[in-house]
């Protein structure tokens, strides 16, 4: 396992969530308990799944209040860190610890809330060839983890303490960067309180809203990081794409995207030579080009100098067969002036992850 992959990842994203100086500002912090199952995703991992997850999730958030444009237009969200605890009830998948950078997002009068968080998690028992044999869900001790949480929110309810409940959603994987890489979805209820440091809070600035406008903007980006394939112990391999793509701003928060990627993916080198040899029914020319071109349409959700991207591609240049010809991306993307943009991206196949991709960009 790469180390510094993910220590990027969570540089990277805290930097993004990270970026408004807000003068106007308040701090709450939460803790909850969580108590829920692991989805069936796959029946590769029915055997780990036998008991039910159990865990807590801690935040701090900073509320905003409309100091700059983007925080009303996204109905004043907070930026926050959150550390999640989750005991797995199972000794060969073992348990999870994860750190986090997450939006919170308000609707329904501030009485719904929806945390968006993304990061990185230790697992305290990953695969191992002799030692843990049967855990095919994590590859690696560090994974990229997502969670999502959906629950009735009431601060202040009493001298500054409030309530929250409703439900979770916590993914980990490793995004293929090291076999086996099956992954865990966790799906759970949670509960638990709240408190706000300042009682007496600011007014929401209300500003007249202006209508953002521009021509067709055209991106160029360079993408790269390594993966292994999903035959344990082939290796890692170094990846490089090149995608060319035209966008259009349809709005204050959105623009629609089509353009191109060219993939080079030197595990599927290893993986076409050791098909061709090992499995010879398949019919796989040890000479079949590794290569690979895909379209795809996209958008791009815009939060300040955040945006996050997803892409949805198909390959119309495909030798070797390798989970489908379509294909996925889901990024971050933090812009540095008004040209230059770094990104840290999954590309997969469905809900099968190929590769976290770092890369590097202008929009022209």
């Amino acid at each position: 396992m790469n180390l510094r992959v993910f220590l990027l990842i969570i540089c990277f994203t805290g930097f993004c969530f990270g970026q408004n100086d807000n003068k106007l500002s308040n701090y709450t912090f939460d803790a909850n308990a969580f108590y829920g199952s692991i989805i069936l995703h796959n029946p590769d991992i029915n055997h780990l799944i036998t008991k039910h997850p159990e865990g807590l999730i801690f935040a701090y958030n900073r509320k905003t209040y409309g100091s700059e444009d983007w925080e009303q237009w996204y109905n004043y969200p907070d930026l926050g860190a959150s550390f999640i605890f989750q005991r797995s009830n199972n000794p060969t998948l073992g348990d999870n610890l994860g750190l986090y950078a997450h939006f919170n997002f308000y609707f329904l009068n501030r009485n719904v809330q929806l945390r968006i968080g993304q990061g990185i998690s230790y697992a305290t028992n990953p695969y191992d060839r002799v030692k843990n044999f049967r855990n095919n869900a994590y590859g690696s001790r560090l994974l990229s983890s997502t969670f999502l949480m959906l629950n009735y929110h009431k601060e202040n309810i009493f001298e500054g303490l409030g309530f929250k409940a409703g439900i979770s959603v916590v993914h980990y994987s490793n995004a293929n960067v090291k076999a086996p890489n099956t992954s865990t979805n966790t799906l759970a209820f949670n509960a638990g309180l709240t408190y706000t440091l300042k009682q007496d809070e600011p007014n929401y600035i209300k500003r007249e809203k202006t209508k953002i406008t521009e021509p067709f903007k055209y991106n160029f980006v360079f993408r790269s990081g390594i993966n292994e394939s999903d035959v344990i112990g082939s290796g890692q391999f170094p990846f490089y794409i090149v995608s060319a793509y035209a966008d259009k701003r349809v709005g204050r928060k959105s623009a629609f995207q089509l353009g191109t990627d060219v993939f080079f993916s030197n595990f599927l080198k290893d993986l076409i030579r050791f098909q061709s040899t090992s499995f010879p029914e398949n019919n796989v020319a040890a000479d079949t080009d590794y290569k690979r071109v895909g379209v795809f349409v996209g958008h791009e959700l815009f939060i300040n100098k955040l945006s996050i991207e997803t892409q949805l591609g198909y390959y119309v240049y495909y030798p070797f067969d390798f989970e489908g010809k379509v294909y996925n991306r889901f990024s971050l993307k933090r812009y540095f002036g008004d040209k230059f943009f770094g990104a840290v991206s999954l590309k997969s196949h469905g809900a099968a992850a190929e590769a976290v991709e770092f890369g590097v960009g202008i929009r022209l």
